[in-house]
């Protein structure tokens, strides 16, 4: 089985976090998500965050520090999830290659209906940086 590597941007902005929805069409359809995507040929866990949030949202973003590796199967897929903390540093989002996004306090992570694999680092954020989250 081969392994997916697949990035994850935590990004932070007064005090929340942003997260977005999959399509209904998506694997994993309209699940909550960090941001992200799959790793391309040739490129750094960075450059894809920042290429995939762009597609995503049309944001601009600033890549801080790797913050957790998930290792996650979904039935026949094994995927390893690399999420980074990530500054917002330009545009407004839009959901270009999502349904919806929202702003959310650390605390409230949980009250969304997370991919699997994004599970652990919503726990990670909530245990590790408390609920007066800052980067």
């Amino acid at each position: 089985m081969n392994t997916i590597i697949v990035t994850a941007a935590v990004i932070e902005d007064r005090g929340s976090v942003l997260i977005s929805q999959r399509k209904k069409d998506a694997n994993q359809g309209l699940k909550w998500e960090f941001p992200g995507g799959k790793l391309e040929d040739g490129e750094s866990p960075e450059e894809c965050i920042i290429r995939e949030v762009k597609e995503e949202l049309n944001i601009d973003i600033e890549v801080d520090r790797i913050l957790k590796a998930v290792s996650h199967r979904y039935n026949e897929r094994f995927i390893l999830l690399l999420a980074y903390l990530c500054r917002h540093v330009g545009g407004v989002p839009k959901t270009l290659d999502c349904k919806s996004f929202s702003w959310v306090p650390v605390s409230e992570l949980m009250k969304y209906d997370l991919a699997e694999a994004d599970i652990p680092i919503a726990i990670y954020l909530q245990e590790v940086l408390g609920n007066g989250y800052r980067s």
